[in-house]
């Protein structure tokens, strides 16, 4: 016999909403809270354990960071999608760059907006050298080490050809793991040749959606939307807090001034903003 559930006690569809933002790294930002693994698990799981959960949706705004965060997050991803047999959209906001595209590479569907900036399938590392500096300061470098690659890429000793040539034989094995996730989440869907997809350039949503790289333009209200219907429930899933944190705020009991730590939070959150610069954000 058919029961039929009467339209007000039925339970309208529910989309799980992550936001992933942030530059992506295994540490702490000194001005918001780390994007890893570690930090995202527990939404993950918690937006899977939803009653009537029928997608997950992705903000993502993200100019990439570290790669095997990044991995670590959109593999977490995947598999609680397949646990719960639901797809996953990713809608990106300003940025979804290097490791950012990366993690909407977890998604079964992309979307942007037109302005977009999406893409930089590529590695980079940057340092400085500092060698010169301190000869002119006359401080002498002493470094012991056993392993003849121990102390690759010293920066207060001059740069070894053969120190590069190792780092770029590490950044092409980066650079292939992410050029295999691309393509095993986009198959077919990619419409460029390697060299225009994998150089590391980025490009607008608009460009981005004719390359393959992303499904089509879109926000995620209006998509789910017309995907589940107007009653579909959007959720959002966040970080965890403990009892005092939302009892106070930010800030329990903070800690003691520390110039030290103050300075390194300083050039941390330079760092940051240089990462968001480099796409005009």
């Amino acid at each position: 016999m058919l029961i039929r559930v009467p339209p007000f006690l039925a339970r309208p569809p529910t989309v799980a909403v992550l936001r992933f933002a942030g530059v992506v790294s295994p540490t702490p930002s000194p001005v918001r809270p780390a994007l890893n693994a570690a930090t995202v698990s527990g939404a993950v799981e918690r937006a899977c354990r939803l009653r009537g959960l029928k997608a997950i949706a992705l903000q993502v705004n993200s100019p990439g960071g570290s790669p095997v965060q990044s991995a670590l997050i959109a593999n977490r991803v995947r598999a609680r999608a397949r646990e719960r047999d639901v797809p996953v959209f990713a809608f990106v906001e300003d940025v979804a760059a290097s490791g950012g595209y990366w993690l909407a590479c977890a998604a079964d569907e992309i979307y942007a907006d037109r302005a977009s900036i999406v893409g930089s399938i590529g590695v980079i590392s940057a340092g400085f050298g500092f060698n010169e500096a301190i000869a002119k300061l006359g401080i002498d470098r002493r470094v012991h080490h056993r392993g003849s690659r121990k102390a690759m890429l010293d920066p207060f000793r001059a740069e070894d050809p053969g120190d590069v040539e190792r780092l770029n034989a590490l950044h092409g094995d980066i650079h292939r793991a992410f050029i295999d996730h691309v393509r095993n989440r986009r198959g077919k869907r990619l419409k460029g040749d390697d060299e225009t997809l994998f150089n590391g350039d980025v490009w607008t949503g608009e460009r981005a959606a004719e390359l393959g790289l992303i499904d089509g333009l879109g926000e995620l209200r209006a998509t789910m939307r017309d995907r589940f219907g107007e009653e579909v429930r959007l959720p959002m899933i966040g970080a965890a807090r403990g009892w005092l944190r939302r009892r106070l705020g930010m800030a329990a009991w903070a800690p003691p001034f520390d110039a030290g730590a103050a300075v390194e939070g300083l050039l941390a959150a330079l760092e940051e903003r240089a990462v968001w610069a480099r796409y005009g954000l």
